[in-house]
């Protein structure tokens, strides 16, 4: 074999094969920049997974639920999730104009979250109402977030007819520290549990 005909299309050939070989382990090694920012906060059911959510509420029975932030920001960050409760007619977040609900936050929580971590929060909750059978009407008293009673007097929800339901909305809003301002900013990600208040 002619090594000075052949020699130039032999050592590409043998670096493109030596490449291919060593790409593997060239993947552990070099760093790709990341190009996606965000921030995930999602709740899961009492076990842990995104399914058997509390729906059908009795009064004074406790339920529960893991809320979590996940930060893909590129920096530590700083959170506080406003835990909101809603009927059917009061305001709720609004995800095509970027804005948080109206309400009155009625507890808040905060979490500092390194870069790349996940932060979970078990909480455990109950409502405390009555029924007027003669409104068709469930009024709340209070309802109790990790053993802390938030005052619901004033709220109350009527009967939907069309969904056979009293319904109750529980709302969590992420707000982020933002330095420059300073002070927290709605950070256009909220989870909401949909219940039925039974009677």
């Amino acid at each position: 074999m002619n090594m000075r005909k052949h020699g130039v299309p032999f050592f590409v050939v043998v670096a493109i094969v030596a490449l291919l070989v060593a790409s593997p382990a060239l993947s552990r090694v070099l760093v790709w920049p990341r190009t996606e920012f965000f921030t995930e906060l999602y709740i899961l059911g009492s076990n842990g997974l995104a399914e058997d959510y509390p729906y059908n509420v009795s009064r004074v029975q406790n339920y529960s639920i893991y809320l979590g932030l996940g930060n893909q920001l590129g920096y530590a960050a700083y959170y506080l999730v406003e835990v909101k409760f809603r009927n059917m007619s009061q305001s709720a977040p609004d995800s095509f104009n970027r804005t948080p609900s109206e309400l009155p936050s009625l507890f808040n929580i905060t979490a500092f979250v390194a870069d790349q971590a996940t932060w979970v929060l078990p909480l455990t909750f109950s409502f405390e109402y009555d029924f007027n059978s003669s409104l068709m009407e469930v009024d709340f008293r209070s309802m109790t977030l990790n053993g802390l009673a938030l005052n619901l007097e004033g709220y109350s929800t009527v009967w939907n007819s069309s969904k056979s339901v009293f319904y109750g909305n529980l709302v969590f809003e992420a707000w982020i520290y933002n330095a420059s301002t300073p002070g927290f900013q709605y950070h256009e990600r909220y989870v909401d549990l949909k219940l039925n208040m039974t009677v």
